[in-house]
């Protein structure tokens, strides 16, 4: 069963590296081809979302057990992301233009190409300690990249739009506010959800890396 497992979550981290490796392709291919920021979304817009949708995934990993990263924080990231591109950026066809959206993808991209091989050479013992300095170390400039200039400015652009087009307009019908008064909040809100995630993976630095040094000096 552990076996099983193992090769489960090795197959589908090497599935999620090489996706997110193909959509970093195709958005920078796009950008070099084109001299644009314009068309990250028709670029590999479908492909993230595909990606996205089935990292949710890593959630019932935490549930079931089968990795230590418990429920929680991996909930939050999925749902974070999951938001912003499915029910914002896929919806609105305006918004997908825009460059906060390039920003966005490309952070993510970056980040995913380097957690997914991680994840995976780890399935099989055998991950080189570069890449666990690198896994514990980018993201303290990509996370508040895709953060700020990514995801928080992609939402705030994005209001316009969703107060001109009022989406989800039967879901909200019932509700006291509209889908623009909720991502408005969302965005007052965003930051402070956001920082404990980061606190978290700081945290995690200071483990891993602490662990690796340690191993070092044996």
């Amino acid at each position: 069963m552990f076996q099983l497992s193992k090769l489960y979550l090795f197959t589908y981290n090497s599935l999620q590296a090489f996706g997110w490796a193909v959509s970093l392709f195709l958005i920078l291919s796009n950008f070099l081809s084109s001299n644009s920021i314009n068309a990250a979304y028709g670029s590999a817009g479908e492909l993230i979302c595909l990606l996205q949708a089935s990292s949710f995934l890593e959630v019932v990993h935490g549930a079931i057990g089968i990795v230590p990263s418990g429920v929680l924080f991996p909930l939050m990231q999925w749902g974070g992301r999951t938001f912003v591109l499915i029910t914002i950026v896929r919806k609105i066809d305006e918004v997908q233009e825009l460059p906060s959206v390039f920003i966005t993808f490309v952070a993510w991209s970056l980040s995913e190409v380097i957690r997914y091989p991680y994840y995976a050479l780890n399935c099989i013992g055998n991950c080189p300690s570069w890449i666990t300095y690198l896994r514990y170390t980018a993201f303290i400039i990509l996370y508040p990249i895709g953060l700020v200039p990514g995801e928080m400015w992609l939402m705030y652009e994005a209001l316009p739009y969703i107060k001109k087009k009022n989406p989800y307009a039967d879901y909200f019908a019932l509700l006291p506010f509209s889908y623009y008064n909720f991502v408005t909040v969302l965005l007052v809100c965003y930051p402070f959800l956001w920082l404990n995630l980061y606190l978290y993976l700081l945290k995690q630095r200071r483990s891993r890396l602490s662990k690796r040094h340690e191993k070092k000096q044996k």
